[in-house]
């Protein structure tokens, strides 16, 4: 039988302290990048707002009106679409680096594990062999199934971030056309 020492238990802890430590780091990163790129664009919606407003009042006809607003159309739909692209780029990169945290977690707990079977298996009784292997054959299963959820779920990731790209694209281009067109 294994039991852990205070000093394993407090070793332990303190790691599980840093690695809540750095998750909260990389969350509030996001969160403080969410906030700028949120502040910084309430100014820009509030700029180009009173900017139109004295631009309308300056109107003369109703042709000079929907010109006007058909030159407001686009630059209003690109910058939309550019502050998607960040939200989804400051979402993306938080979601990427919690992973990486994640990851390194599950493989520290991983060898930490392994480390406590060996330990136990050499003060176990003679014929258990077979079970320490069997445990060893599972965590390995589990290992190799997590290793290809993972790159499937990279793999998705990288498709909706080419799909995300390709409709951004779209309808910049689409924006750009309809104003031509008019």
């Amino acid at each position: 039988m294994f039991t852990a020492t205070p000093e394993q238990i407090a070793t332990a802890n303190k790691a599980n302290v840093e690695a809540l430590m750095n998750l909260n780091h990389v969350a509030f990163e996001g969160v403080e990048r969410l906030l700028a790129l949120n502040l910084n664009t309430m100014k820009t919606v509030l700029e180009d707002s009173v900017n139109n407003a004295k631009a309308a009042l300056g109107v003369k006809d109703v042709q000079e009106f929907v010109a006007m607003q058909t030159a407001f159309a686009q630059p209003a739909v690109e910058k939309a679409v550019a502050y998607s692209r960040n939200v989804y780029e400051i979402a993306n990169q938080t979601q990427v680096g919690v992973s990486k945290l994640v990851e390194a977690q599950a493989a520290e707990a991983n060898k930490s594990f392994v480390a406590l079977l060996d330990k136990a298996a050499k003060s176990a009784p003679a014929g258990s062999d077979v079970a320490v292997a069997a445990v060893k054959s599972a965590i390995a299963a589990a290992n190799s199934a997590y290793d290809s959820i993972t790159k499937a779920g990279k793999q998705f990731a990288d498709l909706a971030e080419a799909n995300v790209a390709a409709a951004t694209n779209a309808t910049v281009k689409a924006v750009k056309t309809t104003k031509k067109a008019a």
